[in-house]
């Protein structure tokens, strides 16, 4: 006699390989061969089971059939600290609510299946609802946390060295007990755990797992920032063949070396870069031609004639693909040997570079261009600042330090005013925005906060990169042959459209449509807004507007630069896709453009783009994160003080205010008790009822810190009541949006995180933060979702399965 279970896969087989689609008890058992009357009977119980379990239905007749396959819903379920959460669908324009219960002991991040339980209903502001069936992949697998140490006691009762809190906010409900075996960390150690089991029905808030790494005692100096480090995934240590191969390049270039490659030792070339660089990866030249033209040579170092394809050193540049940089560190791409030595630019001594020389016109056009392997001698290591007291303070000091290299100078100021007149002619958008500099001490407390300036330097380097970034893509597209591009897409045409109505509450109209926008007619808006009061918020509704700029195969262009063609070329010693750039060049070279060179590449590079993006957004991530950690603790000792700052962001549980220094702290609406305020999403501005006090993007306001608390990285504001703070006529004021009164309504998050405060700025109908570059060098944006216009798949799956 069979068991259940196997009855169970026994019976299931038979209906799947059948060709009927119904059965009765008797056509199953006579076809089984489970005719007597104890089969039988355990072949009833079994049906039973299953049914229940619900891997059976029964039809109308009685009879069983293998239930009907529903449509698989798939998406990334969000967590909330209250016990539900959110699964985004791609592709769809809102999120399903999963209310506390249905959640299956998701994790956030976590791949899922789901089912839905009610439809959207929009005219009720009601999302869609439904449950987690099945996890389809764990996002984690590992985690940073503080370790909690049993008493050798509790250790033999427990058989658990003790137990982890996870620093990251989504996992900080549960404990996750450290099994008795490997690492036995001490009390108070940020350690790294494997999770070996995940929350089930019989322990919901907690998980188990073995400690794999210490990375220090929490009090230590920098265990903060490893901490992020580790968190991210990014590895901090070269494997040791990579070393070792890094190891192995001569210190000098030999005669081997220079062979193919134009000697340009003698040219004056310097690099110009930011007094604290290390790794100089570009090195320029200007001079004027006997026609007019400029000539503008941008030479950089050939970081692909040292990593070589398919070497232990290729393979670890792939899994990073950029350098990480953090407010007291650089975690590079490549080691040091190669980062800050033979692939650097160093004065004085003679490199292997890329270059691409350029003749320019007088209306920045580039009207020839040469892409080859050189030699270069950089004459001098000039920083920013003193290009800016050449050029900007005319320092006479300065001048007569540097009076043989001036003249090179004054001709790169000339072509960068030429090259951003040109850039500007053909719609470029320049987001221009305060960077900070965190000094720490030595012990990695932040000392203080500096505004970094732009000066020409910085303008005119960024310039010619461009120039030479574009000149490269344009070469290689023309050559019809596959390439990796930077390309920035025009943005979605349903966000645009609502950027273009909210701009109108301030007079502008944005000339064409939604879906064909020019960057030069967003630029024409930035510009009309310049110096006024409503400059920051349009500002931030154009970027919140924009597409993330990211790697790819299709040259697709450049909207925010206004450029066809686009990739990067000028820094390989810090960015992967840069040192591809360069290794097709010597491929193509050498190898030429034939069937078999391309068919190479179009397999390889989409690999590559994707990886590149990928560790792209983590880097910034986790160098966001960095920052927020260090200005919260900046701000800790700082509670009870008062400050100026300007609102950056209304939401409907309160608002986020700037400092000058960038730090961002949060109002909170229950903190608002002045009055009652109702957020009117259209304008997003917060309105009294009784008073009429207005809040909006980019208005001034006095604060005082009531809190800044370094653990969960959150900084709390209240406002300095201002008997002259704005306010709204009654007949004015917009129709009311969602206020404190309905903030808490089923389906709607108040996820409090943002980029200097650990707080999030989550916005009425917008989803997932994304990045936008501002010149697409090293500034990043936040941007969201955008809705497509599409009618949810979840809700017609829904009402077809509510018919039925």
């Amino acid at each position: 006699m069979e068991n259940k279970k196997t009855i169970k896969d026994t019976i299931l087989v038979y209906l799947e390989n059948s060709k009927k689609k119904s059965f009765s008890v008797k056509d199953i058992s006579e076809s089984l061969g489970l005719t007597n009357a104890a089969d039988f009977k355990l072949l009833v119980g079994a049906l039973a089971k299953m049914e229940q379990e619900g891997a059976v239905e029964l039809n109308k007749k009685g009879h069983f059939k293998l239930p009907k396959e529903k449509p698989g819903l798939e998406g990334i379920f969000r967590a909330n600290d209250r016990g539900f959460g959110f699964v985004s669908i791609e592709d769809e324009d809102d999120d399903v609510y999963i209310p506390q219960g249905h959640t299956n002991f998701a994790l956030d991040g976590d791949i899922v299946k789901i089912d839905i339980s009610r439809v959207a209903e929009p005219w009720r502001d009601r999302g869609a609802e439904g449950s987690v069936e099945a996890i389809i992949e764990r996002k984690f697998h590992q985690f940073v946390g503080e370790f909690y140490a049993y008493s050798e006691e509790g250790i033999e009762e427990t058989d658990l060295y003790g137990y982890v809190v996870p620093q990251d906010k989504k996992l900080s409900n549960y404990k996750v007990f450290i099994e008795a075996k490997g690492i036995k960390p001490v009390d108070g150690a940020m350690v790294l755990v494997e999770i070996t089991y995940y929350p089930d029905v019989a322990f919901p808030t907690s998980m188990q797992g073995i400690v794999t790494k210490t990375i220090g005692h929490k009090n230590d100096p920098g265990v903060d920032i490893l901490t992020v480090v580790y968190k991210h995934g990014i590895p901090t240590e070269f494997p040791e063949e990579v070393l070792k191969q890094a190891d192995a390049v001569p210190e000098q270039i030999s005669d081997e070396d220079r062979k193919g490659r134009t000697d340009l030792t003698q040219e004056l070339i310097v690099t110009i870069d930011g007094e604290d660089a290390k790794d100089l990866d570009d090195a320029v030249t200007v001079r004027k031609l006997a026609n007019g033209n400029y000539h503008l040579g941008v030479h950089i170092a050939d970081v692909s004639y040292y990593v070589t394809e398919n070497s232990p050193l290729d393979a670890e540049a792939f899994e990073r693909a950029t350098s990480v940089y953090l407010t007291d560190r650089v975690i590079p791409m490549l080691p040091h040997r190669l980062s800050n030595g033979l692939c650097s630019l160093n004065p004085f001594e003679d490199r292997l570079t890329m270059s691409c020389e350029m003749e320019i016109n007088s209306a920045g056009e580039v009207v020839n261009h040469k892409i080859f392997p050189s030699v270069i001698h950089s004459k001098r290591r000039m920083t920013y600042t003193a290009v800016n007291q050449i050029l900007m303070e005319k320092d006479p000091e300065i001048r007569k330090e540097y009076e043989e290299l001036v003249p090179m100078f004054e001709l790169m100021g000339e072509l960068h005013q030429i090259l951003v007149a040109k850039r500007k002619a053909r719609g470029a958008i320049d987001f221009e925005a305060p960077e900070a500099q965190i000094v720490v001490d030595e012990n990695g407390h932040p000392k203080e906060i500096l505004m970094r300036e732009r000066g020409v330097g910085e303008r005119l380097i960024e310039s010619f990169m461009l120039s030479a970034n574009e000149t490269v893509a344009e070469h290689y597209f023309k050559l019809n042959v596959p390439f990796i591009y930077r390309i920035h897409e025009q943005p979605d045409s349903d966000r645009m459209q609502r950027f273009m109505e909210f701009v109108t509450a301030f007079g502008i109209v944005v000339k064409g449509t939604s879906q064909d926008v020019s960057p030069k007619q967003l630029q024409k808006v930035l510009a009309g807004v310049s110096g006024e009061p409503e400059e920051a918020v349009v500002s931030t509704m154009l970027l919140r507007s924009m597409k993330q700029a990211k790697y790819d195969m299709d040259p697709l262009g450049h909207f925010g630069l206004g450029a066809e063609f686009y990739t990067h070329f000028t820094s390989p010693i810090r960015r992967y896709p840069d040192l591809i750039v360069h290794r097709l060049i010597r491929s193509y070279a050498d190898n030429g453009i034939g069937d078999e060179q391309q068919t190479k590449w179009e397999n390889l590079l989409p690999d590559i783009a994707e990886q590149s993006s990928k560790m792209e957004r983590r880097a910034v991530d986790a160098e966001r994160e960095t920052d927020s950690l260090k200005k919260t603790e900046y701000m800790a000792d700082k509670v009870g003080e008062i400050y100026e700052g300007v609102i950056s962001s209304v939401t409907k549980f309160g608002m986020f205010i700037e400092l000058p220094n960038t730090i961002e702290g949060l109002i909170h609406m229950s903190n608002m008790k002045e009055d009652y305020f109702n957020f009117v999403e259209s304008h997003l501005m917060l309105v009294g009822e009784r008073t009429g006090v207005t809040y909006k993007i980019g208005q001034p306001i006095k604060i005082k810190v009531e809190k800044a608390d370094v653990e969960t990285r959150e900084i709390d504001f209240s406002i300095v009541p201002d008997p002259n703070a704005p306010k709204t006529a009654l007949k004015d004021r917009p129709a009311k949006g969602r206020g404190r009164g309905d903030s808490k309504r089923r389906g709607r998050s108040e996820e409090r995180t943002s980029t200097n405060s650990g707080y999030k700025k989550k916005e009425t109908g917008k989803k997932k933060k994304m990045k936008v570059s501002f010149n697409d060098n090293h500034s990043t944006k936040s941007e969201t979702k955008a809705k497509n216009g599409k009618k949810p798949f979840y809700t017609a799956v829904a009402k077809k399965k509510k018919k039925k």
